[in-house]
């Protein structure tokens, strides 16, 4: 029996949408009612805990700081797997700060014997975490964003310091800025993902190693509404808000589709995956 996902949350004390790093952060909607927008945040927050709780999760959560909003979104953090991570090393100033404190916090994991080492990229190495490599089981390797925050050369290092193989794909549009918010490999071997996100020779690169049978393809509206930026553990799905294609589609193949409202969130770019980073991914368990 596959342990149970092991995931780390990051308090949204500090979370704001106060300026703009990608084409869907809109703080003028944040400003507009910001203690409204704040309560939201706190609610979401809650609700998508106790969700990943019902799905077997242990779920962790670290303190934010003042200034870092974005702390909100640990899978940009690090690289976990096998017991090891590599820290981000962020693209856009107003992120950098987060990383000492990705640092510091992976190490308290290594003290508690949850993790066997923490590193992190070369500097100007961008490589923004786990939104930009994701491991896929059923393949064996991980699918690794670049083109947008993250560069080509960090895979590289990614291939260097895990010893595994990385397929890259290069993100087309400022839209699609993390391989995370575009594509989503499943615990049943497909891959859920909005095919205009990416560069021709990387939908090659997808067709080359993903059968027909399981390419999910999601739609525009998907895509929008974060429905594939997504956290799948067994056949438990959550998401932001499911639009009635995602959910059918998923709900075919048996997956459990559990929606959380995560407006405020998304307001800022982000949804239900950019928001957890799994400390306990194995290369050979189950998602």
């Amino acid at each position: 029996m596959s342990e149970s996902p092991h995931i780390l949350l990051v308090d949204p004390k500090f979370f704001d949408v106060s300026y703009v790093i990608n084409p869907w952060m809109h703080p003028e909607a944040w400003a507009a009612d910001p203690a409204g927008s704040k309560r939201a945040a706190f609610e979401a927050f809650d609700v998508l805990f106790h969700t990943l709780e019902k799905c077997g999760a242990k779920v962790e959560v670290m303190a934010g700081a003042m200034g870092l909003p974005d702390m909100v979104f640990p899978a940009n953090a690090a690289v976990v797997l096998d017991r090891r991570a590599i820290v981000a090393r962020f693209k856009c100033a107003e992120r950098q700060g987060e990383e000492p404190l990705f640092v510091e916090e992976l190490q308290r994991y290594v003290e508690r014997g949850v993790l066997d080492e923490v590193s992190i990229f070369s500097p100007g190495c961008f490589q923004e975490g786990a939104g930009d490599a994701i491991w896929d089981v059923t393949r064996q390797h991980f699918w690794a964003g670049f083109g947008q925050r993250s560069v080509a050369a960090a895979l590289d290092e990614l291939r260097a310091f895990f010893g595994r193989e990385v397929v890259g794909l290069e993100l087309a549009t400022p839209q699609f800025y993390h391989l995370d918010t575009c594509f989503c490999p499943l615990s049943g071997g497909e891959v859920f993902y909005y095919p205009p996100a990416f560069s021709p020779d990387s939908l090659a690169r997808i067709h080359a190693h993903v059968e027909p049978a399981k390419r999910l393809v999601a739609s525009a509206h998907d895509a929008a509404a974060f429905c594939v930026n997504a956290v799948n553990t067994g056949r438990d799905i959550v998401m932001a808000k499911p639009t009635d294609h995602a959910r059918a589609m998923l709900e075919e193949r048996g997956y459990r589709v559990h929606g959380v409202d995560l407006a405020p969130y998304i307001m800022s770019g982000g949804g239900a995956y950019c928001m957890t980073l799994r400390l306990n991914r194995s290369s050979t368990a189950a998602p």
